[in-house]
């Protein structure tokens, strides 16, 4: 298989985990219902659970701030902060989508051309 490929159904995969289970859980319990920051036994990890996962988050961000223009780092700041992981695969989604057919895989690294 194909980096590319292999890249596409990775993030399409993560997307569509996170779509699936972003609404099984809504349907389960609604969030104004979750009390994971109330409740004593629930704190600790609710917060060390955030602070991981906005530390990735930010970590992901870096990557798109090297690669947008001003107005688009903006829009992705918010929308990762936001949306998490389904910004974030959908933002690989678009960056693979944008790769040329023969285009080497090393390439999405790289700051797209003007």
């Amino acid at each position: 298989m194909r980096p590319r490929n292999a890249l596409f159904l990775l993030f399409g995969g993560i997307l569509l985990a996170m779509l699936a289970v972003t609404g099984w859980a809504s349907l389960a319990q609604p969030v104004w219902q979750w009390g994971g920051l109330v409740r004593g036994p629930d704190r600790a990890w609710t917060i060390a659970t955030l602070f991981d996962a906005y530390g990735g988050f930010l970590t992901f961000y870096a990557w798109v701030y090297f690669r947008e223009r001003p107005a688009g780092r903006i829009g992705w700041f918010v929308g990762i902060m936001l949306l998490g992981n389904l910004a974030m695969a959908s933002y690989m989604l678009r960056a693979l989508a944008r790769l040329g057919p023969e285009e080497p895989i090393a390439r999405l690294w790289a700051r797209p051309a003007p």
